[in-house]
């Protein structure tokens, strides 16, 4: 890492910082891997990154200032796969780890109960150093869904919250056409996206795509898969209700239609079947662009397909943690072989292959100091040594690279002058104590466009979780 301990990143100019945080290491993650001593903020917006003197300089009567006393400040966490209107009716159960993997039944039914829903998620998530995440999938698809947690009336109730103050993390959302973990058309996905997105301030709410689920998972044998399962079957597509072929022209066609407005797409793929058509479908459209699709989960992903994803300018969404809870399930269902070479991470650190962590929130934890640690556990079985290095790269797949998959590198995910001061302040530097141990490390502030949303040290004692 780069240490500049004594020169500030920018010139600011427009009167003194209305938050200075000095004292500690600042990892900025940027393309240098600067390590810096303090920061500045003003109007929501970093202003300078650099040493303490030079950035103390910048106090003026009414700046608050933090004294981080070695603690480290991180950019803000990014959590590109959550179910945050779920997570927030659901909690504190989850299906793995929770204490609870039984069937929801009705968990929303008014429009005070979606709002209690996102103000509770928005809660937890700030308590974790969490600023922005991911919704995959919220619209009429689920209308008559039994949660009540995905219909179009929960994305008014996110329409309604943007920008205000309750909201306090970030979203980025894709709309749904079909049902949550289950079928979908191209006739109601082409009528839905009749109907244009809810405008909204992209920085607060941006709906950009569009989510498909392509098929199921590898353990309930419905991962669509190139090699047969050992009790026999290959699973296959959900998109359709026809043969194979009918259910492969129809996900095509989906794909086709939403790539062709523009729009991101991300797909619920695990199997190896599954990833291949999509990489090849979006192969033969000339790549994806500025568009940023990506697939979801990808639990039998190959090597070389990872290569012609990284070529075509598709991302990944990995949930390690997921991985850990289901390993002896997967392992119960496919070849020796086939489990054996089940989420491939080490394949997934090149540079170029826009490959983010995320949790997959409420079906298992959303800590992300978990997750990252999980991450590592899985690289050391592949052979990997997880060191400062292999540790920034994980860090990276939490912050920067998200906001890459969100086409939104330009004002956030790393700490730099320009960008919003969304951060994450940790008790000790994760380069101190290593992946492993990141766990052991507590989020002591968040703080999300220059306003702290959350203090462990002022915090009640029910909101301060582990």
């Amino acid at each position: 890492m780069t240490t500049a301990p004594q020169a500030t990143r920018s010139a600011p100019i427009g009167g003194p910082a209305d938050l200075i945080l000095r004292g500690g290491p600042v990892i900025t993650l940027d393309a240098a891997n600067t390590v810096a001593e303090a920061l500045a903020i003003r109007g929501g917006e970093i202003i300078a990154v650099g040493g303490t003197a030079d950035i103390s300089a910048l106090k003026g009567p009414m700046t608050q200032v933090i004294e981080l006393d070695g603690r480290a400040v991180l950019p803000g966490i990014n959590d590109a796969h959550l179910h945050g209107s779920w997570l927030g009716a659901r909690w504190p159960s989850l299906f793995f780890g929770g204490g609870d993997s039984g069937h929801d039944g009705r968990l929303l039914d008014s429009a005070e109960a979606r709002r209690a829903a996102l103000r509770k998620t928005w809660a937890l998530l700030a308590a974790h150093g969490i600023t922005s995440y991911t919704e995959p999938g919220i619209g009429p698809g689920e209308d008559q869904g039994e949660t009540g947690c995905f219909g179009t009336a929960m994305l008014d109730t996110y329409v309604e919250l943007a920008g205000t103050e309750a909201q306090t993390a970030r979203v980025t959302m894709l709309r749904l056409f079909g049902f949550l973990d289950g079928a979908s058309t191209f006739a109601d996905m082409r009528a839905g996206l009749a109907v244009p997105a809810p405008s909204t301030d992209p920085r607060w709410l941006a709906i950009p795509g569009v989510k498909i689920f392509a098929d199921g998972i590898p353990p309930m044998h419905s991962a669509w898969t190139r090699t047969p399962y050992p009790k026999g079957g290959y699973g296959g597509l959900m998109t359709g209700t026809g043969n194979e072929a009918e259910r492969l022209a129809e996900f095509t066609a989906m794909v086709e239609m939403a790539h062709g407005m523009d729009l991101q797409i991300g797909v619920h793929a695990t199997g190896d079947r599954t990833i291949e058509e999509f990489v090849g479908i979006i192969e033969r459209l000339g790549g994806a662009g500025a568009r940023r699709h990506y697939l979801i989960h990808v639990d039998l992903v190959s090597g070389e397909q990872l290569r012609r994803m990284t070529a075509a300018g598709i991302g990944l969404a990995l949930q390690p943690l997921i991985a850990d809870h289901t390993a002896g399930w997967l392992a119960g269902a496919v070849s020796p072989e086939t489990a054996a070479s089940a989420w491939p991470i080490h394949l997934m650190l090149e540079d170029g292959l826009r490959a983010v962590l995320s949790s997959d929130a409420p079906i298992a934890s959303f800590d992300w100091r978990r997750i990252i640690a999980s991450a590592a556990g899985l690289l050391e079985q592949r052979g990997v040594a997880v060191g400062p290095a292999q540790l920034t790269r994980l860090l990276r797949m939490y912050t920067s690279i998200p906001a890459e998959q969100d086409g939104a590198e330009h004002w956030k995910g790393t700490l730099e002058p320009g960008k919003v001061g969304d951060l994450c302040v940790l008790s000790a530097d994760p380069h101190a104590v290593g992946a492993a141990n990141l766990p052991e490390l507590t989020v002591e502030l968040t703080i999300v466009d220059g306003r702290v949303v959350f203090d462990r040290s002022n915090a009640p004692a029910e909101s301060v979780i582990a």
